[in-house]
């Protein structure tokens, strides 16, 4: 009996996210990911056309399971804006680190496909955290702060000749993208210095650890799960902000 096809594609994510994590995604191969599963690559590109396409999937769950872990922040005394800092620095942490994570999430800003998912769910969450400092922006505001914004972050995943030290490199960069988004410049002060005290160099590679568990175990169900917990728990602060509330 065959499997079933969402069973088939979470089996090729899976494989595929342990390939790009061990010997880098410019190394990994849809042949690779055949041999390992004994399939034909003709399997592999009936589930995804191309490499580009399965890279822009694990991008789409790492920024659901990105989203939870922002959620979570904020319940253990880190505001919006803070998860938000959290967030960049981990990934920049984590490419000045590993050349693998830098491979990955250079070839992530690198693609056409991912960038333009990775502009909308930014908007999408961007309008939420900063409705209150970006108070009468239009979707064509929200869409240009979010192209400035992504080339700093861009910046600090790039490889560099540069000689600055990571954190004055990340610091200068969530200053930057905060500033767009009309944060005021106590309150940028206060989140920054607040993140930058983390050991982010640790949680920067439990970020990516605890991401690959993640697909290891994950299946269509409880990613569905996963997704619909979090457009719940923002109708929730949507309502919330309707009667003049922050959650």
């Amino acid at each position: 009996m065959s499997r079933p096809q969402t069973t088939r594609k979470f089996e090729i994510i899976k494989t595929a996210t342990e390939f790009i994590f061990s010997v880098g995604y410019s190394k990994t191969s849809p042949q690779m990911i055949a041999k390992k599963m004994n399939m034909s690559t003709g399997n592999i590109t009936h589930y995804f056309p191309s490499k580009e396409h399965l890279l822009c999937t694990i991008v789409e769950m790492l920024c659901e399971f990105q989203w939870r872990m922002f959620e979570d922040s904020t319940e253990k005394g880190f505001g919006s804006i803070g998860s938000i800092c959290m967030e960049m620095m981990t990934v920049a942490t984590g490419c000045e680190q590993s050349e693998i994570a830098r491979d990955f999430f250079s070839a992530v800003f690198e693609s056409e496909m991912c960038r333009n998912y990775l502009r909308a769910n930014h908007v999408k969450r961007y309008k939420q955290i900063f409705a209150k400092e970006c108070e009468g922006w239009t979707d064509q505001d929200f869409n240009q702060a979010e192209l400035m914004a992504m080339g700093l972050q861009y910046s600090t995943v790039a490889a560099s000749d540069a000689d600055v030290p990571l954190k004055d490199k990340i610091s200068s960069a969530l200053d930057k993208v905060l500033y767009i988004y009309q944060v005021d410049e106590e309150t940028r002060k206060r989140e920054i210095d607040k993140v930058m005290h983390l050991d982010y160099q640790s949680m920067s590679k439990q970020v990516i650890d605890s991401f690959i568990a993640f697909v290891n175990k994950t299946s269509n169900d409880a990613l569905n799960e996963m997704k619909e917990t979090i457009r719940k728990r923002e109708r929730a602060k949507n309502k919330n902000l309707e009667r003049g509330k922050v959650i």
